[in-house]
């Protein structure tokens, strides 16, 4: 497995540590509740240095990424984040990713199982093309500090206009303690920062980010609170929501699909699921009681299995079950009964809408 620039911290403050797409990575420090709970009420840092960093360059770079990915970026200016994905010539998803729009370059964040693949695919897209590819994943670390407190924490930082940042924006930045680059970006439902900085660099802003959060109740949080956090936003997940079976329609992601320009690979397969409509749908599940639908489990609608889990847990925001899943688009209707059978237990519940957790915005 490989190891993040903060693996040493990591076991030196008691993270569990488990494999994630071929890293190892912290899934709890403390419980997955109490840090949950604390991003959602202050701030919780996460190590998210498994996510893969490509940085692509050449005067072609921006139009080749506009015939690669889904979406339209041939409009974004210096400072613009964009989601988008990444589609096989079906239609199926191979990654949901964050381009980057920046003075110099073009920066895209894929998911950590797919880096090595997604490299090869950009290549083979790519041919001859004067493009350079670096992939800086290993030399750089990332760190995500998300919740109410997050932009307190970066103003103390140093970075003082922070709250002039929109959502999904990035800039190159140098203060005291952190020169790199910070995106106004997350994966948890709640206002945050994620921030690029050098490998040797990575663990000294890790401890300065917590010596600054620490009067705001500031906690390092694993992998586990970032899925729970993840789920109750409803944020799609690669390998469980997402997959070369699953279309960014079906997915209910077509914000990140564009039909009014160029090919791409998949427009051609995406524009007949648009014009037919989808046959399933990405739908929100809540469920009696407290045991968890786990990914695989089968869900009944009128007595007949007609969908599949996809992830489930305890929502220690809501107090309840939850659950996304994908039934027939006829059968997506929010307040519908279902039934999740779970080790030859029918667990009841009912279709709801996405997300399940929205944050109040101030």
């Amino acid at each position: 497995m490989k190891i993040t620039p903060l693996n040493s911290w990591h076991r030196a403050n008691h993270g569990r540590m488990v494999e994630f797409g071929g890293w190892e990575m912290p899934v709890q420090y403390s419980s997955i509740v109490e840090e949950h709970l604390t991003v959602r009420r202050a701030a919780g840092l996460f190590d998210i240095s498994h996510m893969g960093r490509l940085i692509l360059s050449g005067e072609t770079a921006g139009d080749f990424l506009n015939r690669t990915l889904t979406n339209d970026v041939s409009k974004l200016r210096p400072g613009d984040v964009r989601y988008s994905l990444i589609c096989q010539h079906d239609g199926g998803i191979l990654d949901d990713v964050l381009v980057y729009r920046l003075k110099d370059r073009w920066e895209l964040v894929v998911n950590a199982s797919n880096r090595l693949p997604i490299i090869s695919w950009l290549e083979h897209l790519a041919g001859f093309a004067s493009i350079t590819f670096l992939d800086q994943t290993e030399s750089t670390g990332m760190i995500a500090l998300q919740g109410p407190a997050a932009l307190k924490i970066i103003q103390a930082l140093g970075v003082h206009d922070a709250n002039s940042m929109a959502r999904y924006s990035a800039r190159d930045v140098s203060v005291e303690h952190f020169s790199g680059l910070i995106s106004r970006t997350g994966y948890t439902g709640e206002d945050g920062f994620e921030l690029v900085v050098a490998a040797d660099q990575t663990e000294r802003l890790w401890n300065h980010l917590l010596a600054l959060g620490a009067p705001e109740g500031i906690l390092p949080a694993g992998l586990g609170c970032r899925d729970t956090l993840r789920l109750e936003a409803a944020m799609p997940l690669y390998g469980h929501e997402l997959n070369t079976t699953i279309d960014p329609l079906t997915a209910g992601l077509s914000f990140g699909v564009r039909f009014t320009k160029p090919e791409y690979p998949g427009k051609a397969a995406l524009e007949l699921i648009h014009k037919a409509g989808p046959t399933r749908t990405r739908v929100g599940l809540t469920l009696e009681g407290r045991r968890i639908a786990r990914e695989g489990s089968p869900v009944f609608i009128d007595g007949s299995e007609c969908g599949t889990v996809t992830s489930g847990t305890f929502s220690p925001t809501l107090q309840q079950v939850i659950a996304m899943a994908y039934v027939p688009t006829g059968m997506a209707t929010p307040g519908r009964a279902i039934e999740v059978e779970l080790r030859g237990t029918m667990l009841p519940g009912q279709i709801v809408e996405l997300p399940f957790y929205k944050r109040t915005r101030a």
